[in-house]
């Protein structure tokens, strides 16, 4: 049974989109898969509190991602 696990910063997806998120990865998984294999795949996203993710030694934020995802890149 496959196990997903997708890492996110809090407050930077809506729940909207972490649902669209566990939609499309189960769709890829049971692409590759098959169909039989969509009930028993699960898909958990977990959202790990603002500074506590880290790139480059420096701690990445929500206000961080979101400024990126605007292409503003973090200094």
């Amino acid at each position: 049974m496959p196990l997903i696990q997708v890492k996110v910063i809090e407050g930077v997806f809506s729940s909207e989109q972490k649902r669209e998120i566990v939609k499309k990865l189960t769709d890829a998984m049971v692409s590759i898969e098959g169909e039989n294999m969509r009930h028993v795949t699960m898909c958990i996203v977990e959202e790990i509190k603002s500074g506590d993710w880290g790139i480059g030694g420096k701690p990445l934020t929500t206000e961080d991602v979101k400024a990126l995802a605007a292409g503003s890149p973090k200094s």
